[in-house]
């Protein structure tokens, strides 16, 4: 849930659960003051309660006993009665006028007949002046007060005041109780529902966060909850993933630069040992005749030549790796460019006594989108990687461009030792090299394939490897094709 929709919440239930439990209070101790009061004798009313009844009674009485001495004669007019009996209504109070035993006014009709019967007659001494009596069946407290009527009938007027007003003070003392409670329970309720959803969930992404600063990247938190704690928790989540993945790239990083610093002490150890060996059998006079001193001599400019490339092949590398070496990109017809290729290739091939063989399935028109100079790069690492590792009398390259609907596959096959199994998916890493002496004498850097890798990739395209150990080794690599849109 998001916080404004909490918020808003949070302040309709502020508002309406207190009424609303309010309402249930006041029913629920109204009624049940109701019904305890309900038959209950006059012993049994506590003082308070009586005192608030006569109250109630004595104020009607004594407006009525006044008008009496005054003038006795409107006693029997029903307008004056009504007036009296409206006013003291709101009082639960009615007045009952009774002529010669029957009944000639009442306030409540209703009420009037069911207790009319047990009223005391006219001039009953058990209902002295100011005095009165309570009637628990019916709840009632009654005065009387006896006069004539101007024609001569007796008359008494009853001031009956009913006995559930009591309650009123008591329900107001048990509202303002359970009011209290209701407040308190309404505040108990929001923390607790605050605390859950927001506290909760934000000390738990708060000690996560202290795991993540010790180094901790594997505790995780998972969470269905909507809105911004959800956020939260699925952003730390995003956040501990990517801190993950480039710590462990970073430790990557370190491995390969320690194993860089190896391959390059070894790399370089070899042809500096044979320049060494071979500048001291010079020093030395063992080149004491013209042909060894030619040999050793060309071997050490061999050897320098190898370290120059190495040096080469990692300056490269870095560049490409780093995005310091700029591409500049064109459109390239398939067919025009693999065919120069072809031709360039073919002199040297013919000169080491490879065959090389050239097939092109593609459409003429065919046109990619690379660098020509790159691409003569990956080329020319794959096919010099396949001269490397020829061991057969009779080497073979075959150079094939196929069509791929949206993209053309450019495989260079050869029929050289070819690669295990198991080494199959790691050729195109840095310094990678089958060998497990890491022979150098056919010059590889193992890092040739890596950089043909990185340039297809940077190209938009992909690369793999397939062959069987002892037959040979078949490099494939897809370029998607450069489509022009057509405008009607």
């Amino acid at each position: 849930m998001r916080f404004k929709t909490r918020l808003r919440v949070t302040f309709i239930t502020i508002i309406l659960l207190p009424l609303i439990l309010t309402a249930v209070a006041f029913c629920g101790i109204g009624l049940y003051l109701t019904n305890a009061q309900a038959g209950r004798p006059m012993a049994e009313l506590s003082y308070e309660n009586m005192q608030e009844l006569v109250e109630a009674t004595d104020k009607t009485f004594t407006v009525l006993k006044e008008q009496e001495q005054e003038d006795a004669s409107r006693l029997a007019d029903k307008e004056y009665l009504s007036w009296v009996n409206h006013e003291i209504a709101r009082r639960s109070t009615d007045i009952i006028v009774r002529r010669d035993g029957e009944l000639y006014y009442a306030g409540n009709a209703e009420a009037a007949r069911s207790i009319l019967p047990g009223l005391p007659g006219y001039g009953d001494a058990s209902l002295s002046e100011g005095s009165g009596i309570y009637y628990g069946e019916h709840n009632r407290f009654v005065k009387q007060m006896d006069f004539l009527f101007p024609d001569g009938a007796e008359g008494s007027i009853f001031v009956v005041t009913r006995a559930n007003s009591l309650i009123s003070k008591r329900l107001l003392v048990d509202m303002l109780v359970a009011i209290f409670f209701i407040l308190i329970f309404t505040s108990f309720m929001l923390t607790r529902w605050i605390h859950k959803g927001v506290f909760y969930p934000v000390t738990e992404l708060n000690s996560a966060m202290r795991e993540i600063k010790e180094g901790n990247f594997e505790y995780a938190l998972k969470t269905d909850i909507k809105g911004e704690i959800g956020d939260l928790y699925r952003n730390y989540e995003d956040m501990r993933l990517r801190l993950k993945e480039s710590t462990e790239e970073n430790r990557e990083n370190e491995k390969q630069s320690r194993e860089l610093i190896s391959n390059i002490s070894h790399d370089l150890k070899t042809p500096i040992t044979a320049i060494k060996g071979y500048m001291e059998g010079i020093m030395d006079g063992v080149a004491d005749t013209p042909e060894k001193m030619d040999k050793y001599v060309k071997t050490i400019y061999s050897k320098a030549n190898d370290m120059e490339r190495l040096i080469n092949e990692l300056t490269y590398y870095s560049g490409i790796d780093n995005n310091r070496i700029p591409y500049n990109f064109h459109r390239i017809n398939v067919a025009d460019y693999f065919g120069d290729c072809v031709e360039e290739v073919g002199m040297d091939m013919e000169q080491r006594g490879i065959e090389l063989n050239y097939s092109y399935l593609a459409a003429p028109d065919t046109v990619v989108i690379a660098d020509p100079e790159q691409m003569k790069k990956v080329i020319n690492n794959i096919i010099s990687n396949s001269v490397k590792y020829m061991d057969k009398p009779h080497g073979v390259i075959d150079i094939r461009v196929l069509d791929e609907v949206d993209s053309v596959r450019i495989e260079i096959e050869d029929n050289g030792k070819g690669i295990a199994q198991k080494d199959m998916g790691r050729i195109f890493e840095r310094f990678y090299r089958t060998d497990a002496s890491r022979n150098s004498a056919q010059g590889g850097s193992g890092i040739g394939l890596s950089i043909v890798k990185k340039i297809i990739e940077d190209h938009g395209g992909y690369i793999w490897a397939t062959g069987k150990e002892g037959e040979g080794t078949c490099i494939h690599f897809v370029l998607r094709k450069y489509i022009e849109l057509q405008t009607e």
